[in-house]
């Protein structure tokens, strides 16, 4: 592929442009030379020559300014070429800190949902059954409802443990009213013993007796 097929930048074209120009001015004033070495060199031929060589000058002068500007502008592009790396750089990284944490929060987002919660291990009554007997709920949302089922839940246990707090105050009740009761019957025994052992001497005078 030809140079100028590939060298797109005007600067660049501008310094092959007058990169061929002086070649093509250097092919000449050496044809001119060339002819002044094979014949005797005349007025015309030597003021063309001194031309061709200003020419030449004029062109080489050109194209050193214009190769002086591309290199300073080669510079400030590969500058912008490292600034613009190193932005991409940073997004890069900055996208792979986002990417990380990304699946970090999935990852824990998969951990809550599989995690085995002690609520969803309390007998609760079935969605049904709560809202037959609490149809205000019936419109609520499924969180709603399960905290309304925790808290129906909790509120039966507290009556639960009431009852059952009532009934281990009766049974403590009744323990000892047995145990007076059973006192009391022990302290009847010893007196009716020592009764008996009273009555012992009567009953003998009324054996003697005729």
């Amino acid at each position: 592929m030809a140079i100028d097929k590939i060298v797109s930048e005007p600067s660049l074209v501008a310094v092959l442009q007058i990169s061929d120009q002086a070649r093509d001015q250097a092919h000449a004033l050496l044809r001119l030379t060339d002819e002044a070495t094979d014949a005797p060199t005349s007025a015309e031929l030597q003021a063309e020559i001194v031309k061709q060589q200003k020419h030449l000058f004029t062109s080489i002068s050109h194209l050193r300014g214009l190769h002086r500007n591309a290199c300073i502008s080669a510079r400030e592009t590969k500058t912008q070429t490292l600034e613009a790396r190193q932005e991409v750089d940073r997004l890069h990284l900055q996208l792979q800190n986002l990417y990380y944490e990304q699946r970090h929060l999935q990852g824990e987002i998969t951990a809550c949902e599989s995690y085995d919660h002690k609520y969803q291990q309390l007998p609760l009554i079935s969605v049904e059954e709560f809202l037959s007997r609490h149809p205000e709920h019936a419109e609520d949302g499924e969180n709603e409802i399960m905290v309304a089922r925790i808290d129906h839940e909790r509120m039966e246990r507290e009556d639960l443990e009431q009852q059952r707090q009532e009934l281990l105050k009766r049974k403590q009740k009744l323990i000892a009213e047995n145990k007076r009761r059973k006192d009391d019957l022990a302290n009847l025994d010893q007196d009716l013993e020592k009764f008996i052992d009273a009555a012992k001497p009567i009953l003998e005078l009324f054996e003697k007796a005729p």
